[in-house]
């Protein structure tokens, strides 16, 4: 993963203010490096998120944030999203920005990747409204892991959104506020050359999966199917 770190710090520069442009080669390597951190999820017993959970997902968002105070003192991040159509087929994934990530950061380290599972329809709406904050718009509990007990209590049943993050001192229940996530309509512009937005992107079929991201999303198939 820590090829992929290269490009978040990157990103920290544009942040700040040196607006560099955007190229679809680091769109697509972000879409690669959220592919990278859900396999790193899955293959460990400690993270991988129980298939019980995936069968209730109807969206799932992939964020790698990270810190740079050392620097210019920001946090900033990218991630995608993905939803489960009506057909029961996966979305293309849609890139985001996140920002003000408090798992993990707070502890002192320099990244944190998370991963969302979204177990109602109404929350990924809520990205229409260009940006929702995690845990204050939508209730956002740690989710049970593979490795844990897969017995969910009302707290997690009840919660739109379970949380799996690389972060210490998580445990299934625990409410979370994780910052928030903003719709990022350039990005996607360019990574899939059109002018649609995210709820075209994520609820039609009207745009053609190019092959750069066509690894993630049978990868997430195979998990939820």
């Amino acid at each position: 993963m820590k090829q992929f770190l290269v490009f978040s710090f990157l990103g920290l520069f544009a942040a700040a203010g040196a607006k560099a442009e955007v190229h679809r080669s680091d769109l697509v390597t972000h879409v690669e490096s959220c592919e990278a951190i859900l396999q790193e999820f899955m293959s460990d017993p400690a993270t991988a998120i129980p298939a019980s959970v995936w069968q209730r997902a109807h969206a799932v968002m992939i964020v790698n944030q990270f810190k740079a105070g050392f620097v210019i003192g920001v946090n900033d991040g990218y991630g995608v999203i993905l939803v489960k159509k009506a057909t029961g087929q996966w979305s293309l994934p849609v890139l985001i920005s996140a920002s003000e990530a408090s798992l993990g950061l707070q502890l002192g380290a320099k990244s944190v990747e998370t991963i969302y599972i979204i177990t109602d329809e109404r929350t990924p709406r809520l990205l229409f409204n260009e940006r929702f904050n995690i845990g204050v718009d939508a209730k956002a509990v740690a989710g049970p892991s593979s490795a844990g007990v897969e017995r969910e209590n009302g707290v997690i049943a009840d919660a739109p959104i379970l949380v799996y993050a690389k972060a210490e001192g998580l445990f299934a229940g625990a409410t979370i506020k994780a910052g928030y996530v903003v719709r990022n309509d350039q990005a996607n512009f360019t990574l899939y050359n059109t002018t649609y937005t995210l709820p075209e992107l994520l609820y039609s079929d009207w745009v053609a999966a190019p092959p750069e991201v066509q690894p993630l999303m049978r990868y997430v198939q195979r998990l939820a199917p």
